[in-house]
């Protein structure tokens, strides 16, 4: 069984302890949180939620408090049916336009319209259906860049969760050599089976993608087969924060670096990490709550 802890508060404290959760470099990765408004009519009225595999104690309630500042708000316990309550929240999701891009999962159709690409994007264990404003704000600041003229020769998604911001960036750069990877071992399989079902070609030449386990940038695979014209994170703003040191040398001067997964609140740290890495902003985005950044690296920066 599993068990859901729940807290209700304002939007400006949920936020506040979001921020502290994804600072807090002791946090138990066997508590899961994440935070949305209650209801579309009710904008400041926020919930905290908290999922654990076992019965909450006293240490997991105390972690929890210990990320509002002042005093907390009250918590409601709640034991859960056994079910994968991953997929099965994602399992009645609405497609969504993006850019050029129409994604869904199998239960709704594909459209044939033309000037858009579609892509069929199962309920999984992994992160990026398409419906999240931040996936859903990176496919549109892709469109945006081939629109402006970019050309990508070689790419990478880092933190790629289900694979789609590769085959999107397959689908704008047919001739890309695309790599991906996530921390978490269960995406190549997801990616593998997504990558089957919308006919994007898993190896290791143009218009191909290849796969690998790994945190960050660290990883022999991503060094070997860099620098890249575009690297994509839709990540966290904290890892964002640290990798900006590694996303800076493995572009080629001029490259291009797509970031997701902050709010419009964390945006000043994650631009002035970049800034600190040679990368200049382009253009940005926002979609709900969430910021989208295109940043560049300067062509004569190097590391010190």
């Amino acid at each position: 069984m599993s068990w859901k802890i729940t807290a209700f508060a304002d939007r400006a404290t949920i936020e506040h302890a979001l921020i502290a959760h994804e600072d807090a470099l002791d946090w138990d990765p066997e508590i899961v949180i994440s935070g949305c408004e209650v209801a579309e009519d009710k904008p400041d009225d926020w919930r905290l939620d908290a999922w654990l595999d076992h019965k909450p104690r006293k240490a997991d309630t105390n972690a929890l408090a210990a990320l509002f500042s002042g005093k907390a708000p009250s918590f409601h316990v709640e034991e859960l049916p056994e079910t994968d309550w991953l997929v099965s929240s994602q399992q009645d999701l609405e497609p969504i336009r993006a850019g050029i891009f129409h994604v869904h999962t199998p239960d709704h159709p594909a459209i044939e319209e033309p000037g858009m690409v579609d892509f069929t994007i199962p309920a999984s264990q992994a992160f990026g259906t398409g419906q999240h404003a931040t996936t859903a704000g990176c496919l549109a600041m892709l469109t945006h860049m081939k629109r402006q003229g970019v050309i990508v020769r070689n790419c990478a998604d880092i933190g790629t969760g289900t694979g789609l911001l590769a085959f999107a960036a397959l689908a704008l750069w047919p001739r890309t050599i695309a790599t991906a990877s996530d921390i978490d071992a269960v995406c190549p399989a997801v990616v593998e089976s997504n990558a089957k079902l919308n006919g994007i070609t898993m190896g290791e030449g143009n218009g191909e993608l290849v796969m690998t386990v790994a945190a960050g940038m660290d990883h022999p695979l991503l060094h070997a087969r860099g620098p890249y014209d575009l690297i994509m994170a839709n990540i966290l703003a904290g890892p964002l924060v640290s990798l900006a040191p590694d996303f800076g040398p493995a572009l080629v001067p001029g490259g291009h670096l797509v970031l997701a997964g902050l709010l419009e609140t964390q945006e000043p740290a994650v631009r002035q990490a970049c800034q600190r890495a040679g990368l200049r902003l382009a253009a940005r985005m926002v979609n709900g709550d969430w910021s989208i950044l295109w940043l560049r690296k300067r062509r004569n920066w190097s590391a010190i």
